[in-house]
């Protein structure tokens, strides 16, 4: 039976969804399990996202709590809000109460990946902030240390991510995703996934 990792993201202007969609095929290149992308439900009104200027969203489907629940093991992505996660995800984990209650998401695997506007922006901060969540549903939080190699040494271009998990830097929102941030998450995917599929095998 495959493994089933759920890659479950919230993005207002796509930087978060590059990330999500390269974590995704990271995870598939492992063998064996099944890689699945997730929004979670936005909280602002057309009205204000378009005086934000914010993009349609794409067609990736709407997760709901009860969703969670099927998954061997998870890799979450937002932007950071002032060195935290989004509201809009926020929210969404507010409303697990009823997995919390019942300790569904216990001793399952968990990554997080991240984007923010500047280098000092938050991230480590959002991903560290972000882990109290993981720790009430007993999940088991899975950084990605320095496996990603030289990669996480490069002084010569912006990079974003940290031992924490992947990243990216936004700048203005015209910045996406470099090439080597892409192959960071691609690896977070791929390492992630793994380790899912070890634990479950061993379950």
């Amino acid at each position: 039976m495959a493994t089933k990792v759920y890659i479950v993201y919230y993005s207002m202007y796509g930087h978060v969804e590059k990330l999500a969609e390269e974590i995704k095929k990271g995870a598939a290149s492992v063998e064996g399990v099944e890689a699945k992308l997730w929004q979670v439900p936005e909280t602002l009104s057309e009205e204000i996202l378009g005086k934000m200027s914010a993009p349609p969203k794409s067609d990736v489907p709407i997760i709901t709590p009860h969703d969670l629940s099927e998954a061997d093991g998870f890799i979450f992505g937002f932007p950071t809000r002032f060195g935290m996660m989004s509201a809009q995800f926020k929210a969404f984990l507010d409303a697990t109460g009823g997995l919390w209650r019942t300790q569904q998401l216990a001793g399952k695997p968990a990554g997080i990946f991240y984007s923010t506007g500047s280098q000092g922006g938050g991230q480590e901060t959002t991903a560290l902030t972000a882990i109290t969540q993981l720790v009430h549903h007993a999940m088991i939080f899975v950084p990605i240390g320095y496996t990603f190699g030289a990669g996480m040494f490069e002084m010569e271009q912006v990079k974003g991510g940290s031992p924490y998990g992947a990243g990216t830097y936004a700048g203005d929102g015209t910045r996406m995703p470099s090439e080597l941030e892409l192959a960071q998450a691609f690896h977070q995917g791929k390492y992630i996934a793994g380790i899912a599929k070890k634990l479950k095998a061993a379950a």
